[in-house]
C-alpha cells in the first residue's frame, strides 16, 4: 500500500464517457435518392443495403437517424454532407441531436 506524506494530496481522476450525438438526415423534394444513398455510403461508410434502407426511411418519414457518434465526428459528418450537397446543387440537410 502506498504511503502519502502530509504534503502530498491524492487526486482522483474520473474519466467520463464522451457524449453521444445522433446525426439526423432530413427529406426534401429536390435531392435525388441516388445522391442520398451515395452520401450515406461515402460519408457514413454504410453498406449499400443499409444506405438504401436509411434513404427510404428519410423519404417515407421525413427524417431518419443515420448513426450515433461523438461530437467531433458527428460535426464532421454534418459538414461533409452539407458541403457535398452544396457542390452538387442539392438542398440536402442533416443536423445533430444529443442522444
Amino acid at each position: 500500500m502506498e504511503q502519502v506524506s502530509k504534503n502530498e494530496s491524492k487526486t482522483k481522476i474520473r474519466l467520463a464517457e464522451p457524449e453521444i450525438f445522433k446525426v439526423i438526415l432530413l427529406n426534401d423534394d429536390y435531392t435525388t435518392q441516388e445522391f442520398v444513398v451515395s452520401v450515406l455510403i461515402s460519408v457514413f461508410h454504410k453498406p449499400v443495403k443499409e444506405a438504401e434502407s436509411i434513404m427510404l426511411s428519410v423519404h417515407n418519414s421525413g427524417r431518419a437517424t443515420v448513426g450515433l457518434y461523438s461530437l467531433d465526428i458527428a460535426q464532421t459528418y454534418v459538414e461533409q454532407v452539407h458541403s457535398l450537397a452544396q457542390s452538387r446543387g442539392f438542398p440536402l440537410r442533416c443536423f445533430l441531436e444529443k442522444q
